[in-house]
Order: structure tokens, then C-alpha cells, then sequence
């Protein structure tokens, strides 16, 4: 399960998913661009190894994600494995009685980030006829929840752009998983609850859930496939979970 001598970029490389990822994949024997806006917790992550170089952006902003590759080293540029792990769950109202700026948030992160990256990225891939994208989804898309519509419609964008850009890639040796976990805990309820930590803690009470490394094995292991083998999509839930 070896993954010496790629370069992989992880985005929302700050916390939860992408945090656990960058570790994992270094623990692989991988190079990681970890990226993400808050260039505080990237610096103190590449502390850790000097396998992994933080790369502050916006992912929101295609013109930034385009400034903050072309920064980097020429060694560090061709990236072999791309995980899109950036994503946001603003609010937690219905529909009728959220806020427009929380739409926002989730569709500019989800959907047009997880676009601006990968459009930036695919170029050097598929000159090279390797690569690896993948996308981080969510179980929610198939078992949908109340307050989560806006939240829920960018995760399934997140599906069709996968099944879409597999399509978009036949023939060009560049791999798609789609990862699509259950219930993980993650600050992402933090940032759903407002930064209510009580709440967001309440929330996993009771509830089966899984920890953000055990996904990122999940992501290694996908990565790790010879690449004659496309693994397309992965169900991960925590034992019980219904």
C-alpha cells in the first residue's frame, strides 16, 4: 500500500477529513500539498513532517487556486493524486428560514472549489496520462434529512461531477473515486451549529460515528490501487448506523 514517490494535493488539508488524509498519506510515503485558508494550522501540520508543504487558498476563487499552484516549486507541481476534501455545512435551518449567505458558503465550497482545483489540476494529469481525483461526498445525499437541503443538493453535485468527470477522462489513464462516508465527527458541526460546541458535541451523542482517519484509510487505499484498478465509489459508515 505504498505511495512513494507521489505528490498529492489535499484540500481543506486544516482540519477533520483532509487534516487526517495529509497524515495518512504521508505515513504512506507521500509528498502532500496540504491546502487550505487557515495558513496557521497548515504551518503547525507541516511541523510534523517535511513531507508535507502548506499551500494557503482560497479554493472559492479560481483565479487564487491558479496563483497558489503556479507558486509552487517545479518539483511540487506535478501532482499525481487530488483530494478534494474542502467542504462546508453552513446553518442548520429549513430551507424557508436560512440564510441566502449560508447557500452561498456551501455551494462556492462544494461544488465551485472542489471545480477550480480540479480544473487547475486535470491539465498535467492527463498530459502525463496519470492521476488520481478524489472526491469526498456524503451518505446524506442517499438517505436525505431535514435542514439539510442546500447542503445535501452540493453533495450530490459532488456525485454527478465524479460520474461526469470519469466519463470526461476515459482513455486518459486519470482515475475518479468518490468517497462517500456516513456520519463522521468533524468541526463541521461545529460550523453547523454556529460554533455552538455543545450542541455540535450533543449532536454525536448516542450516535454512531467515525473518526476522520478512519476515512482517510479509506482515500489511501483507493490512491494505493495499481492503476490498471479504478475503484469508482466507496460507502464508509460506522458500525450500526442506519
Amino acid at each position: 500500500m505504498s505511495l512513494d514517490g507521489r505528490t498529492a494535493l489535499v484540500t481543506g488539508a486544516s482540519s477533520g477529513i483532509g487534516r487526517a488524509t495529509v497524515e495518512v498519506l504521508v505515513a504512506r510515503g507521500a509528498r502532500v500539498i496540504a491546502a487550505a485558508r487557515r495558513r496557521e494550522r497548515l504551518d503547525e501540520l507541516a511541523e510534523h513532517s517535511a513531507s508535507i508543504r502548506p499551500l494557503p487558498m482560497d479554493i472559492r476563487d479560481h483565479t487564487a487556486v491558479d496563483a497558489a499552484l503556479a507558486s509552487l516549486p517545479e518539483d511540487w507541481r506535478q501532482v499525481d493524486i487530488l483530494v478534494n476534501a474542502a467542504g462546508v455545512r453552513a446553518g442548520d435551518g429549513v430551507l424557508q428560514d436560512s440564510s441566502p449567505d449560508d447557500w452561498e458558503a456551501m455551494i462556492d465550497t462544494n461544488v465551485r472549489g472542489l471545480l477550480n482545483v480540479t480544473h487547475a489540476v486535470l491539465p498535467t494529469m492527463v498530459a502525463s496520462g496519470r492521476g488520481h481525483v478524489i472526491n469526498i461526498g456524503s451518505n446524506g445525499v442517499r438517505f436525505p434529512y431535514r435542514t439539510g437541503a442546500v447542503y445535501l443538493a452540493t453533495k450530490a453535485a459532488v456525485n454527478l461531477i465524479s460520474t461526469g468527470l470519469r466519463m470526461d477522462l476515459k482513455g486518459t489513464g486519470v482515475r475518479v473515486t468518490h468517497v462517500v462516508p456516513g456520519l463522521v465527527r468533524t468541526e463541521i458541526s461545529l460550523v453547523r451549529f454556529g460554533g455552538d460546541a455543545a450542541r455540535a458535541q450533543a449532536y454525536y451523542d448516542g450516535r454512531p460515528s467515525l473518526e476522520p482517519g478512519e476515512v482517510a484509510e479509506c482515500i489511501a487505499w483507493a490512491a494505493a490501487m495499481p492503476e490498471a484498478v479504478e475503484i469508482g465509489e466507496i460507502l464508509v459508515y460506522p458500525t450500526g448506523q442506519m
